[in-house]
């Protein structure tokens, strides 16, 4: 007698458990972070954050979830209804699907796939559509202009960002999110190569961009444009948003420990996972600083900065990285480290000097 289920049953269902896991944790995580944000914040602020709902407010999550779900959900009378209602529910499910590839620890990974680092970077891609079709659907000019902002800010972001994240399969060899953090086993950890701690600030910066966050975050400039591509969105809606933006901070935060910080690696005294989620909250908490600290780019400041630094650098990143390979030891640290500070310095003075001013002049006429 066979098996009660064949064997393509056990894995699909191996993959459905998993992605339920997924599908329960990252909300609960994200109701969280907010919380952590705000504490975070308002103490760097000299506030108390929280502090009502429950010890220390934790449970302001679940009051602010009960108070989207019971919102009005108001839709404008010349929207485009279909783009409205679909543009919060198609921005989750990439947030969603970033988790799939991502490993916690040996083994555990929804979907171990051989390419995970490349589709980390194509599905996380297709929340620009998301926004734009939020942007357009609203009728709204704050919102369309968000949306414009969205796609030029998203576009420039994307071109450092993936030329950053090219120098650690190349060096690895793999697209394999396991076989990346196998290569940093034993303190390896890329960031201590010169391409590597670049790396690791030039992937956070770019991804900080990607997830329109603080100093980023033009696309909801509320100051400029009322709240940008969402501000026609109310209640559950408007909380898809919020969702979709933490979880991609935090997808974000546990790439960058992947690629950069070994992911689970670390002394035996803890269990692979812990150090892994360690290294992901730390960089979350760093992300939180950042937004608590930093002033909003303007917006020719924010694309300059992409075209003008951010591109060259980690041209000079993927350069670097394969020096580091070719003459492994001292020699290949001085000379990626003596080129990375070279395009460093002249980069910066190409970015800081300073703009022609265009002048004007009155012509009299009788």
């Amino acid at each position: 007698m066979g098996p009660l289920i064949p064997e393509w049953g056990e894995t699909l269902l191996g993959i459905v458990g998993r992605m339920l896991v997924i599908l329960v944790a990252a909300p609960v995580g994200m109701m969280y972070l907010t919380w952590l944000e705000r504490k975070v914040i308002a103490r760097i602020q000299d506030r108390f954050g929280p502090n009502r709902v429950g010890p220390y407010g934790l449970l302001q999550p679940i009051a602010d979830g009960i108070k989207m779900l019971t919102k009005e959900d108001v839709v404008p009378a010349g929207a485009d209804a279909l783009s409205h209602f679909l543009a919060p529910v198609l921005i989750v499910v990439p947030a969603l699907y970033l988790f799939t590839v991502l490993p916690v620890a040996p083994g555990w990974v929804a979907a171990p796939l051989s390419t995970g680092l490349l589709f980390f970077v194509a599905v996380g891609s297709l929340e620009t559509l998301a926004i734009f079709m939020a942007g357009w659907g609203s009728r709204n000019k704050f919102s369309l202009l968000g949306a414009v902002r969205t796609a030029a800010q998203m576009i420039a972001y994307e071109v450092p960002l993936v030329i950053a994240l090219a120098a650690v399969p190349m060096v690895t060899g793999s697209l394999n999110l396991s076989e990346i953090v196998q290569a940093q086993e034993g303190g390896r950890w890329f960031f201590f190569s010169p391409w590597g701690f670049a790396g690791f600030f030039f992937v956070l910066t770019a991804g900080l961009a990607e997830v329109n966050r603080t100093p980023f975050d033009l696309p909801e400039a509320e100051s400029e444009i009322v709240a940008g591509f969402h501000t026609e969105y109310s209640g559950m809606k408007f909380a898809l948003f919020y969702m979709a933006e933490f979880l991609s901070t935090l997808a974000i935060a546990a790439l960058v420990a992947v690629l950069f910080l070994g992911g689970w690696d670390g002394p035996a005294l803890l269990p692979p996972a812990v150090w892994m989620g360690a290294k992901t909250l730390f960089l979350v908490f760093t992300l939180i600083w950042i937004r608590g600290t930093f002033p909003r780019f303007r917006i020719d400041q924010l694309m300059s900065f992409a075209w003008k630094v951010l591109i060259p650098m980690t041209l000079v990143n993927l350069g670097a990285a394969a020096v580091w390979v070719l003459w492994p030891g001292w020699k290949g640290n001085l000379l990626s480290a003596g080129a990375l500070l070279s395009a460093f310095l002249w980069t910066t003075q190409l970015w800081l000097l300073p703009r022609p001013q265009l002048t004007t002049k009155w012509v009299e006429t009788s």
